[in-house]
């Protein structure tokens, strides 16, 4: 399979004693939407990478179909030609599963991983999810993901392949077998809301199929406690009750 060239840049200290933390957004977003309350708070004493999926951002969507398993094999290839590996890695939603299907492909290039509001089951999402993505029109797409996306691609057709890649991406998602999650020998945070999309009960099922693995719920929406754009309006406070708990996992010896 083609590989896509991802948009990647980095933040942070590059001489940060920690391992680089390595950013996957989830559907429809930027770096910017995604992290950006984030990585004012993690630069500091990180070397960050941030990467922009498949037609996302910067990246060119390309000509294939977006799947979880392409878009982990695309980051694989960027931190290969980066010499980096193994990382850190925080993935959001899409990006979750994007970073899950990563750490069991490709294992050595993962050391701790921190998978927030991904759904491994069908049944994880909550009721009338499937029923809005198959409805769904681009007309759906949330402004502020659309300005985004226009602002950095220049391109107002750009978003509108966003959002069919995310839409068709989620239709086709099956659930992720057993075996791939147990094959996941990486340490891993799993970090749901109690009022996200994701049923808060996944997340403890998730957790319960990983071979190494903690669990933390927290009070919040999909993506406000990591301060993601649309979720978080701009409030800051959920990703500061959060952040500490992420970093202790990942400073745990």
């Amino acid at each position: 399979m083609d590989r896509i060239p991802l948009h990647r840049e980095w933040h942070g200290d590059p001489d940060s004693p920690h391992p680089p933390l390595l950013l996957i957004h989830g559907g429809g977003s930027t770096i910017e939407t995604n992290w950006g309350l984030l990585l004012p708070l993690v630069a500091p004493t990180r070397s960050v990478l941030a990467v922009e999926l498949q037609g996302h951002g910067r990246t060119p969507s390309g000509d294939r179909p977006a799947t979880f398993e392409g878009s982990a094999d695309d980051v694989a290839a960027v931190l290969a030609s980066l010499g980096l590996g193994p990382v850190d890695v925080l993935g959001f939603s899409n990006g979750g599963q994007v970073a899950l299907q990563l750490a069991a492909r490709h294992p050595s290039a993962v050391r701790r991983l921190i998978a927030a509001s991904a759904p491994v089951r069908r049944s994880a999402m909550v009721d009338g999810f499937w029923d809005g993505l198959t409805a769904g029109t681009y007309d759906d797409l949330p402004a502020p993901y659309r300005d985004a996306d226009l602002a950095v691609s220049r391109d107002p057709e750009h978003a509108r392949r966003m959002f069919d890649l995310d839409r068709e991406l989620m239709l086709a998602f099956e659930d992720f077998p057993d075996a791939l999650l147990a094959s996941i020998v990486a340490p891993t945070l799993v970090v749901g809301a109690d009022h996200d999309v994701v049923r808060a009960s996944a997340f403890v099922e998730l957790a319960s199929l990983l071979p190494d693995a903690r669990l933390l719920i927290v009070p919040g929406t999909h993506g406000d406690y990591l301060g993601e754009r649309l979720s978080a309006a701009a409030n800051a406070a959920p990703l500061h009750r959060t952040l500490p708990h992420l970093l202790a996992f990942l400073d745990a010896p």
